[in-house]
């Protein structure tokens, strides 16, 4: 079993790391090692849910019929004043 280690060895082993870390640090490790994996694999899910976005949906001009809104475009009133005036 895994390499000539038995199971009673792992146990031992387990027992030296319990006393030398102590068990709150331990499962603070476990969590956080739990944490990162439950962030990497979402991670992971996103992007493959975004890749089959951008595969399925080619993309497409936008193309706008709408009015332009109430701008007042403050140069153009003033250079058309000065040509007004310049002209007379």
């Amino acid at each position: 079993m895994l390499g000539g280690i038995s199971i009673w060895q792992l146990l031992i082993v387990l027992g030296i790391i319990i006393l030398i870390f102590g068990t709150k640090k331990l499962r603070n490790v476990g969590t956080d090692l739990g944490g990162a994996v439950k962030g990497f694999k979402k991670a992971v899910h996103e992007d493959e849910k975004d890749d089959e976005k951008k595969d399925a949906e080619p993309p497409h001009a936008k193309v706008s019929h709408e009015e332009p809104g109430n701008t007042y475009d403050v140069q153009a009133d003033e250079n058309r004043k000065a040509r007004n005036e310049e002209s007379k």
